[in-house]
């Protein structure tokens, strides 16, 4: 252990000396030096550490023997076995991330002079020196719909922990080369954006190059509308980036909010606007072709597997879910949220645990269960 933690007593130093792991060594150094006693206590205390050449600053919010979950002052999260963490000590027993002050510092110096950054209440958009923010408002009236349509439902969304930020590059170009750099391998071909749940951050490239008017916003605004949805949801307790929902619920809720009708309620206020056009011709030909019965159950309980080997076929299955749900069933769909979000951080849930989440939610007829769902699908 650190010999920063002598402060804590030669006895405290002493027993936390025996513990095997980093987990179990972080746990006994907060309740030693007077922070508190578990993970995910309503006050986790802030803790230094190195990680792989790195200085980090954060909080553990779960640990075990083999893992350490750490959420460091600027929303990264990181994932990491106990032994490869070294020199760690508590800096204070309250965690504290960083102000937006402090997080627009940080995003200058990472990103340099070629770009500016620009604010709104619950945004931070890095975007191409000298060109005219045209990203921070909208990304801040997308959180606003966010926050309405679940409001309006009955499920209050808490505020984002540490400011949302987005990073619009002015080309693929330069889009493909930081996502190389730091993930280290190049995001597959025609996707303009995405959410990484590690940085906590949504990336992309401007199509329209500087001209994204109201004209243009069509290029990037599916795409936008889905990753920001996804850190929206990750940010307000609708998921939980600790304890990730089920691939279908996750990509199900973004798919949700593609359509104008959820997304911009005011100008598009028709139960019809809340389709989202392009989602159901691709359920409508996967019904006409390769749809097996009991497609629901199989989502349900294996929708990492799908999406991994019938990409497509997935994702229409997950939106038209989704979508019957929230529309049929919406206090149910928001309890059945509201579950996944509690999941335990570090857990697999395996196939048994995935379908006893939906069944203590929907019950267990899923031949009823399909029926009606498609027999609603096929009359919109």
């Amino acid at each position: 252990m650190d010999s920063r933690l002598a402060t804590c007593g030669r006895s405290a130093c002493a027993r936390s000396t025996m513990l095997r792991t980093f987990g179990r060594a972080l746990a006994a150094a907060v309740i030693l030096c007077g922070g508190l006693p578990a993970a995910g206590a309503a006050e986790p205390a802030m803790v230094q550490l190195h990680l792989a050449g790195q200085q980090l600053e954060g909080t553990a919010v779960a640990w075990s023997d083999t893992r350490v979950l750490l959420l460091s002052r600027n929303g990264f999260l990181y994932d990491f076995a106990p032994q490869q963490a070294a020199d760690y000590r508590v800096l204070s027993p309250h965690f504290r991330p960083y102000s937006p002050s402090e997080m627009r510092s940080e995003l200058h110096r990472e990103f340099g002079s070629t770009f500016d950054v620009s604010g709104t209440g619950n945004y931070l958009v890095v975007h191409p020196a000298g060109q005219k923010d045209l990203w921070a408002a909208r990304f801040e009236n997308l959180y606003r719909s966010f926050v309405h349509y679940f409001t309006a439902r009955g499920m209050r969304p808490t505020p984002p922990e540490f400011p949302l930020v987005a990073v619009v590059f002015p080309s693929r170009g330069e889009f493909v080369r930081y996502v190389q750099q730091t993930d280290g391998a190049a995001p597959p071909a025609g996707i303009v954006g995405f959410y990484s749940p590690r940085s906590n951050r949504v990336f992309l490239y401007d199509v329209t190059q500087g001209n994204a008017s109201d004209a243009h916003w069509h290029h990037n605004a599916s795409t936008i509308i889905h990753e920001a949805t996804h850190q929206m949801a990750f940010n307000t307790g609708i998921h939980r980036r600790t304890a990730v929902p089920p691939r279908w619920a996750g990509e199900g809720l973004a798919m949700l909010f593609e359509a104008p009708g959820v997304w911009d309620p005011v100008r598009h206020p028709d139960v019809r606007d809340r389709i989202n056009p392009e989602r159901l011709a691709a359920f409508r030909e996967y019904l006409r072709g390769r749809r097996p019965a009991g497609s629901v159950a199989q989502l349900v309980q294996h929708s990492d597997r799908l999406f991994a080997s019938a990409p497509d076929s997935a994702y229409a299955e997950a939106w038209a879910l989704t979508f019957y749900l929230s529309e049929t069933q919406p206090a149910k769909y928001l309890q059945y949220l509201r579950q996944t979000a509690a999941r335990e951080p570090l857990k697999r849930y395996a196939a048994p645990d995935q379908l006893r989440e939906f069944t203590d939610v929907f019950g267990t007829d899923f031949t009823m269960l399909e029926a009606r769902f498609l027999r609603f699908m096929e009359g919109l």
